[in-house]
């Protein structure tokens, strides 16, 4: 649902009704695109838990220098696996963005009056 604000710059505005179209008039119609853009957070989460997960297998699954204590080398690897991921998950949800764009639609949408006190239907 679109709503407009009247009121700037602390003076009131009447306007003739609530979605701005005379109550006499045809209803406003307005064109919109509509896409599915990705929600960047969840990539961005996932890409780190990826991370932590690759960062526990070169660990803890690969043997290393016995010098180096196996929960610093995860530490060291943790910081590095998990900010990676991050960037890459970034980096697929701006490639999705980028294709959801190119696959957008134009739609029409008309407003749609509020109902009154006077309406039987309301």
């Amino acid at each position: 649902m679109v709503s407009e604000d009247s009121n700037t710059g602390g003076t009131s505005q009447k306007s003739t009704s609530q979605n701005g179209t005379s109550p006499n008039s045809t209803p406003e119609r307005r064109g919109i695109t509509v896409r599915r853009a990705p929600k960047f957070v969840p990539f961005m989460g996932l890409g780190g838990v990826i991370g932590i997960i690759v960062a526990a297998f070169v660990a803890y699954g690969i043997p290393g220098d016995e010098s180096f204590d196996t929960g610093a080398v995860f530490g060291f690897f943790l910081v590095s696996f998990a900010a990676g991921g991050v960037l890459l998950g970034a980096i697929t949800a701006l490639v999705l963005d980028k294709v959801s764009v190119r696959r957008s639609q134009r739609a029409v949408v008309e407003s749609v009056p509020n109902p009154t006190e006077h309406d039987p239907e309301a």
